[in-house]
């Protein structure tokens, strides 16, 4: 994020209750202190749910917990948040829920975007050891997230279900420093460009 720039509302939108925290919780708790982050995720159980409403408000951020994430519903949510940004799993990650959600995602953009002008940027995020199927995550932005890396692994810690202290939290830690290397800082997330109906951010930042 560049020095004097206000980040704009985000809709973030994921597979599971701790994706948001694991692969961009840094990046929405820096967001969410100066504009609106709202996760979206299917709903799992009662165990889970309670997780990510732990998670989210640890970010800072609101929080959407649907039935399913199918192509109505989010066309509905784009229509209604009206994000400036979208962020969600690569296209070709390697885990097919992750998949799935980003192809319905990016099959729902179009139309909000022709009717309400927003979103204007639409981002994926990091994926497990940074590797999708088609090769190693190709980082077009790799934000600063040195400020907010507790406040991930606080959020992520939330969930407490999932094996964060033996696999997913040591992943996030390795993740954010191999990140943050790359631009000099302790800790960093990526983050991919994808295009909206043939447009891509012309901003270094999100």
């Amino acid at each position: 994020m560049v020095a004097g720039t206000v980040p704009g509302s985000v809709l973030a939108v994921f597979a599971h209750p701790d994706d948001a925290e694991l692969w961009a919780g840094a990046t929405l708790a820096l967001h969410a202190k100066c504009s609106s982050v709202t996760i979206a995720v299917p709903r799992r159980d009662d165990v889970r749910d309670a997780e990510a409403r732990r998670g989210a408000a640890a970010l800072g951020a609101g929080l959407h917990q649907v039935p399913r994430l199918d192509h109505a519903l989010l066309q509905q949510l784009l229509l209604e948040e009206r994000p400036e940004i979208v962020i969600t799993h690569p296209l070709d990650d390697v885990h097919p829920e992750h998949r799935a959600v980003a192809a319905t995602v990016l099959a729902a953009v179009p139309e909000p975007r022709i009717a309400t002008g927003r979103p204007n940027r639409f981002y994926t995020c990091d994926t497990y050891n940074s590797l999708t199927l088609g090769g190693p995550v190709r980082a077009d932005v790799i934000v600063d997230a040195t400020a907010t890396f507790d406040t991930k692994l606080a959020a992520l810690r939330e969930h407490a279900s999932q094996p964060v202290e033996q696999h997913f939290g040591p992943m996030a830690e390795n993740l954010g420093r191999l990140w943050g290397a790359r631009i000099g800082t302790q800790y960093a997330e990526a983050f991919t460009a994808v295009p909206i109906l043939g447009c891509l951010p012309g901003a270094a930042h999100l």
